[in-house]
């Protein structure tokens, strides 16, 4: 279906997740049966490690560096990060609003397809910093590209909470 066109995947703000999440880049693409497609906002290298420990009273984040992005022509909105291998941290353009139940936070099916990876987490309240795997030939991302999709726990709209339009 060519962007633009609304047909069967369209999803109003009638979808059970609409609501639920913020700042979406474009909602009618972004929005479909099986859940919201989140987009890549910003992605950072790790320049000085962080550390946890188990009171949490020596917790400090780590020192993170956004990687820079570099546009393919003069005249491109949007910019590519191009990722050699190895690992990264990822932030969504996306937040979360008042959620009913927690949802499920899955790398897409794109991302995967391509050797990337993020791991698949449970979200109730943020969406978290994400580490994300390159693989060793490296991997171009273009700035708002959707990588992530948040549905549901178990797959199903109305058995986490919510009804279906």
């Amino acid at each position: 279906m060519p962007l633009g066109t609304v047909g069967s995947t369209d999803m109003s703000d009638d979808h059970p997740l609409a609501n639920a999440v913020d700042n979406l880049v474009y909602q009618p693409v972004q929005v479909h049966d099986r859940g919201i497609d989140l987009t890549v906002s910003a992605i950072y290298t790790v320049a000085a490690p962080g550390s946890l420990d188990f009171g949490g009273d020596e917790l400090a984040d780590a020192d993170l560096e956004p990687v820079e992005t570099t546009r393919r022509d003069p005249d491109d909105e949007y910019g590519w990060w191009n990722l050699e291998g190895g690992r990264y941290v990822v932030q969504h353009n996306e937040f979360l609003t008042d959620l009913e139940e927690p949802l499920l936070l899955q790398p897409n099916n794109e991302l995967l397809a391509r050797g990337g990876a993020h791991p698949t987490v449970q979200v109730d309240s943020h969406l978290p910093l994400l580490p994300l795997s390159v693989p060793d030939g490296g991997l171009e991302i273009k700035e708002n590209a959707r990588i992530s999709t948040l549905a549901p726990v178990g797959g199903s709209l109305e058995g986490a909470g919510f009804e279906e339009p």
